[in-house]
């Protein structure tokens, strides 16, 4: 998918909040304002990955969190680490792995970042708590806003969304 956006949303479904990486993917790959990109939801982030991103200029990964307060989420932009022959056997990899063996395997990687959303409910359940309910609209535009600003600082042409 050479010069497209790449969201990607993981976590699991089954306990409760951890899935709001999935439950935002699920919405933004009908989302009419990202038109052309692809949109991913994934239980975790996986070396298969590597080459999903290597055909991307933009990568968006979309996690649940301990950090933000529950409903709330934080944008961080995430570089590669230059470790990825360290995790090139793991069947996990954090995000700044999956971009080095992005860059490692194909001698490219997208601008990276990271939305994470904070929990506040990880019980076994395949709803998110209220919290997360409602905060998803505000979630979704900021993705799309992301998307957006990101489109408008890259070279013309190179991220092909509507």
């Amino acid at each position: 998918m050479t010069g497209r956006a790449l969201i990607i949303g993981y976590g699991n479904v089954l306990r409760t909040d951890d899935g709001v990486g999935r439950h935002v993917a699920e919405r933004l790959a009908v989302d009419p304002r990202l038109a052309g990109a692809t949109v991913l939801g994934v239980h975790q982030l996986t070396p298969e990955l590597a080459l999903d991103l290597s055909r991307a200029d933009l990568l968006v990964l979309i996690d649940a969190g301990h950090g933000p307060a529950a409903g709330t989420h934080t944008i961080e932009r995430v570089a590669g680490s230059g470790r990825a022959a360290n995790n090139t056997w793991s069947h996990h990899l954090d995000p700044a792995g999956l971009i080095a063996l992005a860059e490692e395997l194909y001698g490219h990687a997208p601008a990276t970042f990271v939305v994470t959303v904070g929990v506040e409910s990880l019980d076994a359940g395949d709803r998110l708590s209220p919290a997360l309910e409602s905060a998803l609209p505000g979630i979704l535009d900021a993705v799309v806003g992301l998307i957006m600003d990101a489109s408008h600082s890259m070279p013309a042409g190179s991220l092909g969304h509507a």
